[in-house]
């Protein structure tokens, strides 16, 4: 198989990726053959999956620029993927020209293609570390140098959570980061669920196998243990919500049903 260009050195073209996948699901072109199959296999079951990824990527965009409306202009977004067009640093930077962004991921694609897109941004970086080691991200140089942790910071975890096992212990991951924050910071997140799913029991169950079978398990939780990310958080109104209710811009209605399948929700540290 031909190396792409953009490929870093070392990538095993043979095994497909969750960023990758995800970018495909998007539209986007940093993807391998081996990613395209595996969604195309995902999709078999549960065509709408495109549609999910765009939610996501709505609430995303809606979240930052409420954020930056409540004066919190610094964002670490954890699991940040494939940089596509309306990412975070350049929704928050449109809103405000001084906000500051670092993106994390461990998948070295994601990692050197936002290198690559952040060039000469000098209010915006990538680090590669891994959620399930916080220190590794609080104490990156990255964040040492564009992020002030006495100030508010956005903690963006979108679509990212649900690959967490329970033996990655993610509520304490996100606890250690959370707590690393000053007050009046803001958690941001989306946590796949197949509540709303406009699908059967087994097409759901065939979509979730896809990912199992790249060793990039789903897991899902019910709404309380959702709920539980946000511990030591005020939650904003509406609360946890799928998707398309948190605060739209056109009316929920007017979504196509899969939009609705997944939480989605900000909390204030207190």
């Amino acid at each position: 198989m031909d190396r792409p260009a953009w490929a870093p050195p070392g990538i095993d073209l043979s095994v497909p990726s969750v960023s990758r996948i995800y970018d495909y699901y998007l539209g986007g072109s940093h993807n391998f053959e081996v990613d395209r199959e595996a969604a195309r296999r995902a999709m078999e079951f549960l065509p709408g999956l495109p549609k999910i990824m765009q939610a996501n990527r709505a609430f995303m965009r809606r979240a930052v620029r409420h954020a930056v409306g409540e004066g919190v202009t610094q964002f670490l977004d954890v699991g940040s993927g494939i940089p596509t067009f309306g990412n975070v640093h350049e929704i928050a930077q449109q809103a405000d020209p001084s906000a500051r962004v670092v993106y994390v991921d461990h998948d070295p694609v994601a990692v050197a293609h936002s290198k690559a897109v952040l060039e000469g941004n000098e209010r915006a970086a990538v680090v590669a570390a891994d959620l399930r080691k916080p220190q590794d991200i609080l104490h990156s140089p990255e964040v040492a140098r564009l992020l002030d942790l006495d100030r508010p910071v956005a903690l963006l975890l979108v679509s990212v959570l649900h690959f967490l096992e329970d033996s990655d212990r993610p509520h304490e991951a996100v606890a250690e980061l959370r707590d690393a924050l000053a007050p009046g910071s803001l958690v941001i997140l989306t946590y796949a669920s197949l509540e709303g799913v406009p699908a059967s029991p087994e097409q759901a169950d065939g979509a979730v196998g896809v990912y199992r079978d790249i060793r990039n398990p789903l897991v899902m939780r019910s709404r309380d243990e959702v709920a539980r990310f946000f511990d030591g958080c005020e939650m904003l109104d509406p609360g946890l919500v799928a998707m398309p209710y948190w605060r739209p811009d056109t009316p929920p209605e007017q979504e196509d049903p899969y939009a609705f399948s997944g939480f989605a929700g900000v909390g204030r540290k207190g």
